[in-house]
């Protein structure tokens, strides 16, 4: 065995540190050394590096911090370890039914509690017990620790200090093997700890990267510094090699970046470094991806290419989207929560649905996914039902289905309810899953099954987890159980997968070697990084923790911590970097470089920075047709060169057997509306009888008739809404009139009655409403019953306020249809071959003539005088006209649309001559001598026969009134009028 103490190797990027750490580790082989790495990957790439410089290694270990602590706490009395599905339980347990004071609004949320883990971690790292810390945070902490002892377990931090302490006061916890360290700039209290205690016990290599006085390392200080001191002189400094591996000018940017005065002569770039610049994020991501395109088409490995992000949560859906595009292989090295997974969604879809009382969509939302069994035409169907009816409770959901599916049982979740806990329910529900996406009779290939499958694997071991806490704790709810899936993670990507460009950030970025290396984020605001406080846990708070006990909690200021990790990323590559920022938004506001972009450039000379700068503008929406990367960029390019040259463009296109696309992608803003499809037009040509609305509509706007009447889409989801409010209202009032008679002896609602009549008007609305094929909340139904039996009621009292002399005897007056009565089912014929259809609501007649009026009831609150009507197009009340006098037998004194909400004004088309004895009452503008009544109605009925001709002859225009498409249009996706 070596000395005692620790020894420091240390030196700038790539001066061979972690390779002479290597040596040292086979030299001691026969002592059998431990050989710390940073992370689980890096166990696998280490010991690959050794079997290089040795054919076999027949002794030592290499592990992480946490493999040794857990080694040297195995040696004593130990307890269970919790896993952090476990962790997450016991803080819900300690807040459980505790006094938070201010706190207590905030401990509602999810994030408090990962909050307060996160903060209990770095405290319990730092060595540091309850009784050292004030406030609510001591009481939060000392409940933690409580329910730790209460189950007789530790957490990851409290193995680590038993470890810690035990190599400090127990001499049988290590037997002096030697101890080699690589990849760390910060250390815990703990890991702190354990070095002191094993450099008192036997000899500890550490190798850290550090040259004093640069700015790059100056986060590093401390953790140098303390090391340093623990060394004692022992320090072994090694000169910079980069420029043995690496192209001249990368060796100048490792010596050279950050520096104060860096040296007047730089060596040329040539293509060792490059720079893009790019507007916006989409833009700046297809220029990498054209460059890795390339760069792999002319032979690099594409696991010796690397992206590195300041984080890849705000670059992971940009990435997938360029990539994924263009068709380079990546490799998210990262983890993404179950939740965030098609086959977590599922999952917990249907958990909720069955457990946490989840809606319609939580259940269809897992039978529309593949895993379960299910078609999804049929689904559809299903689906389509419900929504149509609203059904959206969970019994009547699950009850509707099943009756749905001819009384067959939804089989996972028969099995869900029928397991016998609440672990085994997920377990079996899980397997099933993967057993219908994928059957039984091929193994799952291909990029989809296997994140099926990592999910799969998260999801069974952390029922692990709770089976463990189960055993402790007793059983663990259904709540709970849902809670711990959603925070599950899972792996994305393995380090270094073969034959896929690696994505990973700036901090695991600093133990990997590549070839390429591209640099993203390069924008002020995205690096360096702002900082953030912990709401537990302010930096004021660390550094007085820091001088009382030496947690070692204050954290490198983020700047200087962002500049190392900076620095390392550049060094990561040995033949080319690329420096990547977006100088302009989206929308083309500018942005300003980061720093470190700056830096960079100022280290070159000018011209030769500018001659490797490549830059993509907002305007250039295509690549030149010679460099487009993808066979879909190419037909970009060559559509955008047909507006310049059209006949190129088509030749290009022609020998690429590309005439069909080009064309599309050229008409593709096109929108054409009148129809030409010979059957279409025949039908239109041969259709004889046209509906009052309908022709209304088409004068409103062509396209909108053409979308209602001809494509007819459907609503899926029925609401409560104008539509069905005015539907039950029409439907009430005809109750009402048609049954008065009867139910109160008189033909009119009379004043000495009226209470009478409301009574009935009650019994009315009541049975309309009870009658609404869809399925009400009583929220719903109180508020529609409301807000109709205010207007309807108020709409009663004031027809029993008016003296009119005429008394309503017809209701809903069918013509044209078959349904209507044998002397009006022929219609009204407008010109030869054209026939009208329609329904009036309501026709109130004179009881000694044979005169009367029409009422249109309005669901809202406006109405048309005469002269909007003729101004609007209005065509209901002058057609009715000609249905009275030439159909119904009555002569008509005019018509009028009654509102029956706001302030409920009837307005109309009246005859002047019947002012006095017919309808009087209403709006002076509204009544027109007998000439010009009917002069109006005849021009109404001459853009009624005009509107047919378009119709017949297909002249589908985007024609809105007044030129804008009305606020009431809900069409405007389907709409053929011409995008921008």
């Amino acid at each position: 065995m070596g000395q005692l103490g620790l020894k420091l190797i240390t030196g700038p990027a790539n001066a061979g540190k972690v390779a002479l750490l290597l040596r040292r580790y086979l030299e001691a082989l026969s002592d059998e050394p431990y050989l710390i790495v940073p992370n689980r990957s890096d166990v696998e790439r280490v010991e690959r590096d050794l079997l290089e410089l040795q054919p076999a290694l027949l002794g030592g270990s290499i592990g992480t911090f946490d493999d040794l602590f857990r080694q040297i706490a195995r040696r004593g009395d130990v307890r269970q370890v919790a896993t952090e599905a476990q962790r997450a339980l016991i803080v819900r347990r300690a807040l459980a039914g505790r006094s938070l004071n201010g706190l207590g609004r905030s401990a509602r949320f999810g994030g408090f509690a990962d909050a307060l883990l996160s903060t209990v971690a770095e405290l319990e790292s730092g060595l540091l017990d309850p009784n050292e810390l004030d406030g609510e945070l001591a009481t939060l902490y000392a409940a933690y620790r409580a329910e730790l002892d209460r189950l007789g377990l530790w957490d990851r931090d409290l193995l680590r200090r038993h470890a810690a302490e035990r190599v400090g006061n127990d001499l049988e916890a290590w037997s002096g093997e030697p101890v080699f360290a690589y990849g760390f700039e910060d250390l815990t209290g703990a890991e702190w700890a354990l070095l002191q205690a094993l450099a008192g016990r036997t000899e500890v290599t550490v190798s850290i990267p550090y040259e004093p006085g640069r700015p790059a390392f100056a986060s590093l200080t401390r953790t140098m510094d303390d090391l340093a001191a623990l060394a004692d002189g022992r320090i072994e400094e090694l000169a910079p090699r980069f420029d043995e591996v690496a192209a001249p000018a990368l060796a100048h940017l490792e010596r050279t970046l950050f520096s104060e005065a860096p040296p007047a002569t730089a060596p040329p770039l040539e293509g060792a470094l490059r720079f893009f610049e790019a507007a916006g994020t989409r833009g700046a991501l297809e220029l990498v991806g054209e460059e890795l395109l390339a760069l792999i088409r002319s032979g690099a490995v594409p696991e010796q290419i690397g992206i590195v992000c300041p984080t890849l949560e705000r670059w992971q859906a940009p990435l997938e989207t360029a990539l994924g595009t263009l068709g380079v292989p990546y490799a998210l090295e990262s983890y993404v929560r179950l939740d965030k997974t098609a086959y977590g969604q599922a999952l917990l879809s249907l958990l909720r649905f069955a457990w946490l009382g989840g809606t319609r969509a939580d259940l269809y939302a897992f039978l529309r996914s593949p895993y379960s069994a299910l078609g999804r035409q049929n689904v559809d169907f299903l689906e389509g039902r419900l929504r149509g009816r609203a059904v959206d409770k969970p019994e009547q959901v699950e009850e509707e289905t099943i009756r749905l599916r001819d009384g067959q049982p939804l089989r996972m979740l028969e099995e869900l309810r029928s397991a016998p806990t609440t672990l085994d329910a997920v377990a079996g529900l899980a397997g099933s899953m993967l057993r219908a996406a994928y059957g039984l009779e091929a193994p799952p290939v291909g990029e989809p099954s296997r994140h099926d499958i990592r999910a799969h694997d998260s999801v069974m071991r952390l029922l692990g987890d709770l089976r463990g806490w189960s055993e402790l704790d007793g059983s663990v709810s259904p709540e709970e159980v849902v809670a711990a899936l959603e925070r599950a993670e899972v792996r994305r990507a393995s380090a270094g997968e073969p034959g896929r460009v690696a994505v990973l950030d700036l901090l695991r970025a600093r133990t990997r070697r590549f070839e390429i290396v591209f640099l993203l984020g390069l924008e002020e605001g995205r690096l360096p990084r702002r900082g953030h406080e912990s709401p537990f846990l302010a930096d004021d708070a660390r550094r007085d923790l820091d001088e009382r006990s030496r947690a070692r909690l204050i954290r490198p200021d983020q700047v200087a911590r962002d500049r190392y990790l900076f620095y390392t990323a550049c060094t990561r590559a040995t033949q080319r970097v690329y420096l990547v920022r977006e100088a302009a938004g989206d929308d083309g506001s500018p942005r300003e470089p980061s720093p470190f972009w700056d830096e960079v450039r100022a280290l070159f000379p000018r011209d030769d920075v500018g001659r490797w700068t490549r830059r993509r503008p907002l305007s250039q929406l295509t690549w030149p047709l010679e460099s487009a990367p993808t066979e879909r960029e190419r037909l970009r390019a060559v559509a955008l060169r047909a507006a310049e040259d059209r006949p190129v463009a088509e030749a290009i296109a022609s020998a690429n057997e590309w005439e069909r696309r080009l064309a599309r992608a050229l008409h593709a803003f096109e929108r054409p509306t009148r129809l030409s499809h010979p059957q279409v037009l025949a039908e239109l040509r041969a259709k004889t009888t046209f509906g009052v609305t309908e022709l209304e509509r088409f004068a409103d706007c062509s396209s909108i008739w053409f979308l209602e009447r001809l494509i007819d889409p459907k609503t899926m989801d029925r609401q409560v809404d104008a539509r069905l409010r005015g539907s039950i209202a029409h439907q009430v009032l005809f109750r009402f009139y048609s049954g008065l008679p009867k139910e109160l002896g008189t033909e009119r609602v009379e004043a000495d009655r009226v209470e009478d009549a409301v009574a009935y008007l009650r019994r009315c609305l009541d049975e309309a409403v009870e009658g609404v094929r869809m399925e009400l909340t009583g929220l719903q139904q109180r508020e529609l019953l409301h807000g109709l039996w205010r207007d309807l009621e108020a709409f009663v009292r004031e027809d029993a306020a008016a003296e009119a002399p005429l008394v309503p005897r017809r209701f809903e007056v069918l013509f044209g249809s078959e349904r209507a009565a044998p002397e009006l089912q022929r219609g009204l014929e407008l010109a030869k071959g054209i026939t009208l259809s329609g329904k009036i609501d309501r026709i109130d007649v004179d009881p000694f003539s044979a005169r009367g009026i029409v009422q249109d009831y309005k669901a809202g609150k406006h109405a048309h005088s005469a002269a909007q009507i003729e101004s609007e197009q209005k065509l209901q009340i002058p057609l009715y006209m000609l249905v009275l006098r030439d159909l119904v037998g009555i002569e008509p004194l005019g018509g009028i649309y009654r509102p029956l909400s706001g302030d409920r004004k009837a307005r109309g088309l009246l005859r002047d001559d019947a002012r006095d004895d017919g309808v009087p009452g209403f709006a002076k503008n509204d009544y027109r001598d007998t000439d010009e009544f009917w002069a109006q109605v005849e021009r109404a009925r001459e853009l009624a026969v005009g509107i047919v001709e378009r119709i017949r002859g297909g002249d589908v225009r985007h024609d809105p009134k007044r030129g804008a498409c009305p606020t009431w249009c809900e069409l405007g996706p389907m709409c053929r009028v011409r995008r921008a």
